[in-house]
């Protein structure tokens, strides 16, 4: 890490100002509760049976702490102290854009292919968007640690590094010793943002994430989710893990009770013990299921490269042209459209993307659904045919 990082330097001084609202119940979580003009009579849904968490006329813990004593025990963190929940990832990288960029002024830097709602989320602030593409040579899909230093030196210095690994579309782990190069990198000034969505369907998932690095890298900031390996993208948490300043900051500036019941009694159900042993089991079918479909994709006359190290829950494969020859944008997109409109089946057309040219981003499905997408697949593709192995 740069001995120069002075989070103060690079925070909004409008943020490091900020007076955070405050509620009683920051302070006080039980007894009479007559404090947040709640309808102490209840919620018009008290009685129905179906429901699984009840109170719901009271605001939930603006704090969520039990949730966060989980996640330390599951990601062996130090303390809650360096954890923050948001609005699904999206808040996060919202917030973050917000606390450390003044708009009209100051920068983001991102590596595509990558996650679109960086951009997105930097558009929507005015904040400037510096590219440095990934090493894209072969489906490699890495950092080049020296194109990023001559951009950071170049510009005035971006306040925020956005990364992805494993990465999207790539579903390709960065190199930590390049993520090093990056955080100790002497022209970065501001913090390194590294987006962990898709990490628990890594082969090593402990030795791949780079979340426990917060506490050496005080300008480090580490982005999970519940979306993915738990199946829980419905509820909407995000999770973020950081030093406790930075920590500090983004509590201070979020909604007073950004995180619902419902998703915060959900949460917590899925964090014990039993269901993170499921989790893990539910995440060793999914990369069986990767690997059959790799295998099997492949073989299909019109599939050309899988691009990527697939370490993630999805593929990212190429669409070769009528000759077989070279990859195709505009049959891939026709197999996109043609799937999706009139075969039932949804996969994402990737083809602008840098080093993506031809290609369909596609989700591990269940068996039965990959069945059904191979054979879809082939009758497009040219009929059963495969290539001879």
């Amino acid at each position: 890490m740069s001995k120069s990082f002075s989070l103060e330097s690079i925070v909004r001084p409008n943020i490091l100002s900020l007076t955070p609202y405050r509620c009683a119940r920051d302070d006080y979580g039980s007894g009479i509760l007559l404090d947040a003009n709640e309808n102490s009579f209840g919620s018009i849904l008290q009685e129905d049976e179906s429901l699984l968490v009840k109170d719901l006329h009271r605001y939930p813990d603006p704090n969520q702490v039990l949730i966060k004593e989980r996640l330390v025990s599951f990601r062996g963190l130090q303390s809650i102290d360096y954890l923050f929940l948001g609005v699904g990832s999206d808040e996060i990288i919202d917030l973050v854009i917000r606390i450390f960029c003044v708009p009209g002024k100051d920068k983001i830097l991102i590596t595509p292919p990558t996650y679109g709602m960086y951009s997105v989320c930097a558009n929507i602030n005015d904040v400037q968007v510096i590219k440095v593409n990934l090493d894209v040579d072969d489906g490699k899909f890495q950092l080049k640690p020296d194109k990023i230093s001559e951009a950071l030196s170049e510009n005035p210095s971006p306040k925020i590094v956005f990364l992805c690994s494993p990465g999207n579309p790539t579903s390709t782990c960065l190199s930590h010793n390049t993520i090093k190069a990056v955080l100790d990198d002497p022209n970065l000034k501001g913090v390194v943002v590294i987006d962990e969505a898709y990490i628990d369907f890594t082969e090593e998932t402990e030795g791949a994430s780079v979340a426990k690095w917060v506490e050496k890298y005080p300008n480090l900031i580490v982005m999970q989710t519940l979306s993915k390996s738990f199946g829980l993208a419905g509820i909407r948490l995000g999770i973020c893990i950081a030093d406790p300043k930075i920590i500090r900051l983004m509590n201070n500036t979020k909604a007073p009770y950004n995180i619902n019941s419902l998703t915060s009694h959900t949460a917590l159900n899925a964090l014990s013990l039993q269901n993170i042993t499921k989790m893990r089991e539910t995440v060793r079918q999914i990369r069986a299921e990767r690997e059959k479909l790799i295998s099997s994709i492949t073989s299909i006359t019109g599939i050309g490269k899988l691009l990527g190290a697939n370490n993630a829950n999805f593929i990212l494969v190429q669409i070769l042209d009528e000759a077989c020859e070279k990859p195709s944008n505009e049959r891939a997109h026709w197999i996109y459209k043609e799937l999706a409109e009139n075969q039932g089946i949804v996969v994402r057309f990737r083809g602008k993307e840098f080093g993506c040219e031809g290609c369909l981003r596609i989700t591990v499905g269940t068996p039965q659904e990959n069945e059904i997408l191979l054979e879809k697949l082939k009758h497009l593709l040219g009929g059963t045919t495969v290539k001879s192995t």
